[in-house]
């Protein structure tokens, strides 16, 4: 897993966070970064554009984090991202610390895409769903993608489950085709 420029870098920051007993707060920071990240576009340009010196990328950065409220261990490390020019690797680097946080809590990630918001009843109903079939506690991260119609599409690790509208849809079209 801490294969890569993002999962190598990551693994740096976990194992710093551990030492200083700070993994919660370091993926809290990481988490509302993430947000950020997902909000703004002129910020994912910022991080993934390599036309911005470094420089520049560090002070802006620099600035986004402050008025964030990030300090301390996690903005250490994203200064030192944006000095070695990997920032484009940051969404990965969340990701894979994430992935790491849950797994030391003995917590399994499940990635959940739904066409629309889950209700509180829903999550929870999913939830309590996964841990009988996986065996451990499940932390879902949540997705909307309006495109899939309805339905859910459910990734744990390597495995991903598919009742989407749009994949159901899309195979009858193709068995429609074949009749045809």
């Amino acid at each position: 897993m801490t294969s890569g420029v993002a999962g190598r870098y990551a693994a740096a920051l976990f194992e710093l966070a551990d030492g200083q007993k700070s993994i919660d707060a370091v993926e809290s920071d990481l988490n509302g970064l993430q947000t950020l990240l997902d909000e703004s576009d002129d910020l994912r340009r910022l991080v993934e554009s390599p036309a911005f010196t470094k420089e520049a990328q560090g002070q802006a950065l620099a600035a986004v984090l402050d008025k964030a409220g990030v300090k301390g261990l996690t903005a250490q490390f994203i200064g030192v991202v944006a000095d070695n020019r990997r920032l484009f690797a940051l969404p990965g680097m969340i990701k894979a610390y994430k992935q790491m946080a849950a797994e030391k809590r003995g917590e399994i990630s499940a990635e959940v895409t739904s066409a629309v918001e889950l209700t509180a009843g829903q999550r929870k109903e999913l939830s309590e769903s996964l841990k009988e079939k996986l065996g451990s506690d499940v932390q879902l991260v949540e997705k909307v993608d309006q495109s899939i119609l309805g339905g859910l599409i459910v990734k744990v690790g390597s495995r991903m489950i598919d009742t989407s509208l749009k994949t159901k849809l899309n195979a009858l079209k193709y068995a429609m085709k074949e009749v045809g």
